[in-house]
Formats: structure tokens, sequence, C-alpha cells
């Protein structure tokens, strides 16, 4: 993800409000909404740390069960011809299959 941070394994978006003159974001790849905001990349990055402490207290104190972050691994089951064909055009392009799969996944 471009434009993000990372804390405790989770990763928060970094955007900008010309509008509100700031910089904001969320955590990414959780269910629940948690924001923050700061108007210097230094006060954005400690909201966000504290954002993502803040959040596994509350969720601690509630007895919830955090949203945990994507790992950026999953398994894919694919038919054994397809799977020869997207190594073969991996290796036509000079990249490894989960590169070349990578890349067209960003793309859609």
């Amino acid at each position: 993800m471009k434009n993000a941070m990372t804390y405790k394994g989770y990763a928060g978006t970094v955007e900008y409000s010309e509008e509100d003159n700031i910089l904001f974001g969320r955590i990414a790849g959780i269910d629940d909404i948690v924001s923050y905001e700061g108007e210097s990349v230094t006060e954005l990055r400690k909201e966000f740390q504290a954002s993502v402490d803040d959040y596994l207290e509350h969720c601690k104190q509630i007895g919830k069960e955090p949203n945990h972050p994507y790992s950026g691994k999953f398994v894919l089951r694919l038919d054994p011809s397809l799977h020869a064909r997207l190594a073969a055009q991996a290796k036509a392009v000079g990249k490894s299959l989960n590169q070349y799969a990578v890349d067209v996944l960003a793309k859609a």
C-alpha cells in the first residue's frame, strides 16, 4: 500500500485534506473504523500509533477480539492447467509467479 504507515502489524492510510490543511487516515484492513489526524507527518504517525493502542485497549476492556490486520498472504486454488499457464507467462516476463500474480491483481 502506498501512503501507509505500519505499527504492531496494522497498516494505516495517509491522506491529505487541502480544505482542512491536515493529514488524516484510518487503520486499513479491519472492519472497525479507527481514524486519526495530524498537522505533520510526525504528529500523524504519533496519532496513528496512539489510535492502534487505543483500539486494542478498548477491545480488551469490552471483551471483544480486535480485528486482525491482513497478513498479505492468501491461498488460491487453481485448475492445474491455469496454474501452468500463469507460471509460463510469469517466466516469459522474467518474474516469479508470486510477483506476476501481485502485478495482475494490483491492476484489477
